[in-house]
């Protein structure tokens, strides 16, 4: 178990090659992100993906997403993706989007019960794309215990998962210790399954028929059609007889 300082020249190499011996080694790392630090590891081990599940105390049911290091790396990934899938992964990425989509059927990993779906991000860290393009895609989860906060550096994603991390990569502590946004976009409308850095408004920008995370499109939620309360006559206050006519009154 190693931790590197990535903010130091020589450091960053080392930790970068460290990192990516583990991760062809089917062992676990720590990486920082645009959103929040991460444990990784390889994609397409499956012994590797049961031990990430196990550092962070989760099951089967919690499949963790995958980070690639382009655009292109989708290819080889997904199929079969809507034109909203397409459209919001050129306005968002790099960047704090995940989405999820039908992945390639001939792929041979198990990230765990996902019904042939892959949430998946290219992130906009310079570190993380780097060993992305040495390793190829990784399953990435926050580098956190279950039920815990966030990471914000690496120094303290150690402090919950020790040992069971192989190489910690310190790049400082995050910008913006909020999670990606993840939308659906398996079926169309696309829809928000968790709001993070992105706002629904900022992806309606985008595909303007975008659910939020409680199914909701534009204009649709109760609060968006309750009419403006009127003032009535009848509730209106009353009349300050102090500010009733006067009679007039001679000049003197």
């Amino acid at each position: 178990m190693r931790l590197f300082n990535c903010k130091k020249i020589k450091d960053r190499a080392t930790g970068l090659k460290s990192a990516a011996r583990a991760v062809g080694g089917g062992k676990l790392v720590v990486i920082p992100t645009d959103t929040v630090y991460g444990i990784g590891c390889d994609a397409f081990s499956h012994t590797a993906v049961r031990a990430l599940l196990a550092a962070k105390g989760r099951g089967r049911d919690m499949a963790p997403p995958v980070l690639i290091g382009s655009k292109r790396a989708l290819d080889g990934i997904a199929s079969d993706m809507s034109k909203s899938a397409k459209d919001l992964i050129d306005a968002f990425w790099p960047g704090p989007l995940t989405v999820v989509v039908p992945y390639t059927p001939t792929l041979t990993w198990d990230l765990g019960d996902t019904d042939g779906t892959v949430a998946v991000r290219m992130p906009l860290h310079p570190l993380a794309l780097e060993l992305l393009k040495e390793t190829g895609p990784m399953a990435v989860s926050s580098a956190n215990k279950s039920g815990q906060p966030p990471a914000e550096t690496a120094a303290d994603a150690k402090a919950q998962l020790g040992s069971d991390v192989s190489v910690y990569l310190e790049a400082g502590a995050s910008e913006d210790n909020l999670p990606s946004t993840i939308v659906d976009c398996v079926s169309e409308p696309p829809q928000v399954l968790r709001e993070g850095v992105l706002t629904v408004e900022q992806l309606r920008k985008v595909v303007p028929g975008v659910l939020d995370a409680d199914g909701y499109g534009p204009g649709e939620r109760p609060e968006d059609s309750e009419p403006e309360a009127e003032v009535s006559e009848e509730s209106a206050p009353p009349e300050d007889p102090t500010e009733a006519e006067k009679p007039e009154t001679a000049e003197s």
